[in-house]
């Protein structure tokens, strides 16, 4: 196996090491060993213990998050709720994205690729174990997979995972994976949802049980209040640093600070009051951490396509004039938006990409803010009054940029109409799958999705065929192709004013003193990976 980085298209098989740059890793192949030692069962108490020795306090960790899953099968929907507090935790893909935006091994030890691009190898560790102790076989992989493109899941994941043209199990520990055609987004996607790997004995009941093979799992979950994870004693690799971790949900970020205050959290997972950072200033109990996410938050419009075969969404047609959506743009000062909701903390960013992704290009001058220019707009549109539904996700960064949203839509005619949507269960309801709004806030947060632009089944129904070509050159191409055409991509859809994109969502970590290894960066779906965090 030649361990040189040739470019794609090279003849012959490559493996390239895993400090490679991000677009390249999606191209190419990494090769390391992972996972660590299997973990060993406690040894029986000695039947001659004194009573002087008590047993080894339970270590547990409380983390305040905020959007609560509606399931615990986080293939079951395209919201990310999720995956914040079970990927990674509870369930492990083949690969996996660090903090740092890289791709990592994680049940795959190493794989390889072809010299067309079409085939994967991928060999698992033999140690790999879910959570019943069932060893993490090439079969499981398989059915996962077929899972993903046959049975119940999210449109979205079958969507990633429709290039996978067959598998193929080599041996217990190898499988073959071969595409339809190259793909430089596959290998990413395989490190979120879509590349979940579950214990198949555990797919009838993945909407309220687990079955991972992650260093924790299921102990408790209490709808409207808390997942409790525990201590997964098969875990196969390092084992989890804590007995049980617990994600306690809030609705109001207010609550959340005073029980981080008051001792009752070790974390808040993402600060939803960013003016209250003064309350954590006290170096000797807190550390705040400020970092950043690949989610854009991001005013969707209904832009009214109607693809064959799907269910015609329900926006106000005016949407599918260029020129009302760029009034739209052009009437919300973005920079007083972001000071205004959000503290002035996140990025202003132009399109749907952020700072880190490798083809990223500041495009916030775009269609500045200029609201006489969008009165004149929407008077040449023919629609100098104009009334629509604005349905923000009923999160606390939505619901505050939609009464800014408002306001400042109103002073160039057009009234919004606020509707706040319970999130996910509502939101995903009528806004996700139903497109029926024409107005929305939500933060998306998966990598590298300005290529949902090139769906037009998508929610924002969105059809531009320079899009779409510009998207398919980009995931069949070489590094260098990648890169250009998605930032080709980013320039249509902000010259088209396919949405507003109001600012990149920061990571803002709260944690107590003596709390380390909390990642800066949020990256994949803003999964909440505690197996890097230590608690003195």
């Amino acid at each position: 196996m030649a361990k040189s980085e040739p470019p794609i298209g090279a003849k012959r098989r490559a493996r390239r090491s895993i400090g490679a740059a991000v677009a390249a890793m999606a191209l190419a192949l990494t090769a390391c060993t992972g996972g660590g030692a299997p973990a060993t069962t406690p040894a029986a108490p000695d039947p001659g213990t004194t009573a002087t020795q008590q047993p080894a306090a339970t270590r547990t960790l409380v983390i305040g998050a905020t959007a609560e899953p509606a399931t615990l099968d986080p293939t079951a929907t395209d919201a990310a709720a999720g995956t914040q507090a079970l990927l990674y935790n509870v369930f492990e893909t083949l690969v996996r994205i660090d903090a740092e935006g890289q791709l990592k091994p994680l049940l795959a030890q190493a794989w390889d690729v072809s010299e067309d691009r079409l085939t994967y190898t991928f060999k698992l560790s033999p140690n790999a174990r879910f959570s019943d102790g069932t060893p993490v076989t090439a079969e499981a992989v398989a059915a996962n997979i077929d899972r993903i493109q046959n049975g119940n899941t999210a449109p979205k994941l079958k969507k990633a995972m429709s290039v996978v043209a067959a598998t193929a199990v080599v041996d217990p520990t190898t499988i073959d994976i071969t595409l339809s055609r190259p793909s430089v987004t596959w290998l990413f996607d395989m490190a979120g949802a879509a590349g979940i790997v579950m214990n198949p004995a555990g797919f009838a009941a993945a909407n309220s049980e687990t079955a991972g093979s992650g260093p924790l799992t299921l102990g408790r979950w209490l709808p409207g209040d808390s997942i409790v994870l525990e201590k997964n004693a098969q875990y196969w690799g390092t084992p989890a640093r804590f007995d049980e971790v617990t994600f306690r949900y809030f609705k109001d970020p207010n609550a959340m600070n005073a029980s981080m205050l008051s001792g009752q959290l070790d974390i808040i997972s993402n600060l939803q009051a960013p003016e209250t950072l003064a309350q954590f200033s006290d170096t000797s109990r807190f550390t705040v951490i400020e970092g950043s996410t690949d989610a854009e938050v991001t005013l969707s419009i209904n832009n009214g396509a109607t693809p064959e075969g799907v269910t015609p969404g329900t926006g106000n047609e005016a949407l599918k004039d260029v020129r009302v959506r760029k009034a739209i743009t052009m009437a919300i000062d973005r920079q007083a938006l972001l000071d205004t909701v959000w503290f002035g903390k996140g990025t202003l960013i132009g399109s749907m990409s952020v700072p880190t992704d490798v083809w990223y290009e500041d495009l916030t001058g775009t269609h500045p803010y200029n609201p006489e220019e969008a009165k004149r707009l929407l008077a040449e549109s023919g629609h100098p009054q104009l009334t629509l539904r604005l349905q923000p996700a009923a999160l606390p960064y939505a619901s505050k940029a939609a009464q800014f949203v408002a306001s400042q839509l109103g002073a160039v005619g057009i009234t919004a109409q606020v509707e706040e949507l319970q999130f996910p269960a509502r939101w995903v309801d009528t806004v996700l799958q139903k497109a029926d709004y024409d107005l929305s806030i939500v933060a998306h947060v998966e990598p590298r999705d300005v290529v949902t632009y090139a769906n037009p089944a998508y929610y924002w129904r969105y059809d531009n065929p320079a899009v779409q070509e510009a998207v398919a050159r980009a995931d069949a191409g070489t590094v260098a192709e990648y890169e250009a055409e998605m930032r080709t991509a980013s320039r249509l859809i902000a010259e088209d004013a396919a949405a507003v994109w109001l600012f990149a969502l920061p990571n803002l970590v709260v944690t107590k003193s003596g709390v380390t290894g909390v990642p800066e960066n949020a990256n994949s779906s803003l999964a909440f990976d505690v197996t890097t965090i230590a608690k003195a």
